[in-house]
C-alpha cells in the first residue's frame, strides 16, 4: 500500500511538473526572464563574495544565467529557465538566448528554493553542444567552482582552466572543486515568441540576422560592459 502510494505521488508530481513546463509562456513573461537574468548577474557582480574576477571574464566566450526553482515532498524537482550569450568573432555579445534548465533528484525535501547560478563558458565548443538539444554540465562538459574576486583578492588564486565555471551562492565550495548542475537545454518555441522569428537558437547566437529588441538591450549591453 506505502509503495503504491509513493508511485503515485510521484506520477502526479512528475505530471504536474511536464503540464507546468509545456504550458504556453506569454511574451512579457520570456521578456521578464530575460530582465530577471539580468537582475541575477548584477546580483552577483555586486558583492565580493560571489562576483566573477574580470580576468575571467577576459576569459568566456560565453555566459550562462539560470535562474531554477527547487520543490518537493517525496520527489526534489529542480526547473527552470536560463539565458545563454556568446562572444562573437567581433567581440560583440549575442542575442541573449533563452534555455530550459533543470533537474530532478529523488529525496525527502519539503519546502521551496531558489537557486540561482552563473556559468562562465571559456571556449567556443561547449556552447555549440545546445545544437543537439540538451548539455548535462559537469557530465557533457567539465565544470568546477569558479574563483571569485574576494578568493582572488585575497589568495592570488590562479584562473581555473576548465571549460565551464560555475558561480554559486552556496559556502564552502572552493574554486577548483568539480561541480555537477543539472541540465541545459534549447528551448526554440520560448525563443520564437521572445524574438518573433522563426530562426532557433543557432541562428539567434550566432547570426545577426534577428535585431535585439529593447527589452534585451541592457542584459547585452552589461555583459559587454563586463567583457569587452
Amino acid at each position: 500500500m506505502k509503495k503504491f502510494v509513493l508511485l503515485s505521488l510521484l506520477a502526479l508530481t512528475g505530471a504536474f511538473f511536464t503540464q507546468a513546463l509545456n504550458a504556453a509562456v506569454s511574451r512579457p513573461e520570456l521578456v521578464t526572464r530575460v530582465e530577471s537574468c539580468e537582475a541575477i548577474l548584477r546580483e552577483f557582480m555586486a558583492n565580493p563574495a560571489t562576483a566573477i574576477p574580470p580576468s575571467v571574464w577576459q576569459k568566456a566566450r560565453a555566459v550562462v544565467i539560470v535562474n531554477q526553482f527547487k520543490a518537493g515532498f517525496f520527489i526534489g524537482v529542480k526547473d527552470g529557465y536560463a539565458t545563454i550569450l556568446v562572444k562573437k568573432p567581433n567581440g560583440r555579445w549575442s542575442l541573449p538566448v533563452l534555455l530550459a534548465a533543470g533537474e530532478a533528484s529523488i529525496g525527502f525535501q519539503v519546502g521551496a528554493k531558489a537557486v540561482e547560478t552563473v556559468m562562465i563558458i571559456t571556449n567556443d565548443e561547449t556552447p555549440r553542444m545546445l545544437f543537439r538539444g540538451r548539455v548535462n554540465v559537469g557530465v557533457d562538459a567539465k565544470a568546477v567552482a569558479g574563483p571569485k574576486v574576494a578568493e582572488v583578492e585575497r589568495d592570488n588564486h590562479p584562473i581555473v582552466e576548465a571549460p565551464v565555471l560555475v558561480y554559486g551562492k552556496s559556502r564552502g565550495l572552493y574554486a577548483g572543486a568539480t561541480v555537477k548542475t543539472g541540465y541545459l537545454s534549447r528551448n526554440d518555441e520560448d525563443n520564437f515568441v521572445l524574438y518573433h522569428t522563426d530562426y532557433a537558437l543557432p541562428e539567434l547566437l550566432y547570426s545577426d540576422w534577428v535585431q535585439p529588441p529593447k527589452e534585451v538591450v541592457p542584459l547585452m549591453e552589461y555583459v559587454q560592459s563586463l567583457a569587452p
